[in-house]
């Protein structure tokens, strides 16, 4: 089992120092695709890597829908990541409007084809995709098991379909909406469900080890 945490940019080196010498890694929040040049207030591959992240969120709903991130900025930022050596965990996900109108497989072929355009295999064993249902966070509502599976081996097969069986199987796919210790172990038991990317779950120390312990 993987952990990783992403505090915010302010506490990336401190965090950094707490974790040194224990298996847990270090992720940025989001970062700016270009390595430098006038682009004040944003922060580039080289200053997350320097706070010692290994690993970078990329295209979270908060980042799609308040800050009005396009699928086209995210293949860049992925791009980005991949050319720094730094991993990318790609959010994808649908609002309860789109849910509801029956575009959730739409919606998500359409993010994950245009955030990884222009990946090859080799690539895309470097990416992490992590499902979120926008309706599903910070709302106290969660998939059903059996409603993240199906997106999850979705989200599969448009692997499958970009490079090969082998190469979608490598990939790890998270849920992220609303995972916690209760239905921790349920979701994560599902085949194509390989984890998970913790929100509020993981204010709480006591919590966030316990969505661990139901993934070991």
């Amino acid at each position: 089992v993987r952990v990783i945490l992403a505090p915010s940019f302010t506490s990336l080196h401190s965090v950094n120092k707490v974790l040194s010498g224990s298996k847990v890694e270090l992720a940025s929040q989001n970062f700016y695709f270009e390595k430098n040049g006038a682009y004040t207030g944003e922060v580039s591959p080289d200053m997350i890597k320097d706070a010692g992240c290994k690993y970078a969120i990329l295209g979270h709903s908060e980042r799609r829908q308040l800050f009005g991130e396009s699928d086209e900025l995210i293949n860049k930022k992925v791009l980005g990541a991949l050319e720094n050596d730094i991993l990318a965990i790609l959010c994808v996900g649908e609002t309860g409007k789109q849910r509801k109108a029956g575009e959730t497989h739409n919606i998500i072929e359409s993010q994950v084809n245009k955030a990884l355009d222009g990946l090859d295999n080799q690539q895309l064993e470097n990416i992490v995709i992590a499902y979120e249902p926008v309706w599903a966070i910070g709302t106290g509502m969660t998939a059903s098991p059996d409603q993240a599976q199906e997106v999850h081996a979705f989200i599969r097969g448009l692997l499958t379909d970009l490079s090969d069986a082998s190469t979608a199987q490598s990939v790890r796919i998270q849920y992220g909406g609303s995972m916690k210790p209760e239905n921790a172990g349920e979701l994560i038991g599902k085949p194509d469900i390989d984890g998970g990317l913790i929100g509020g779950a993981a204010l709480k120390a006591d919590s966030f080890a316990g969505i661990i312990k139901a993934a070991l």
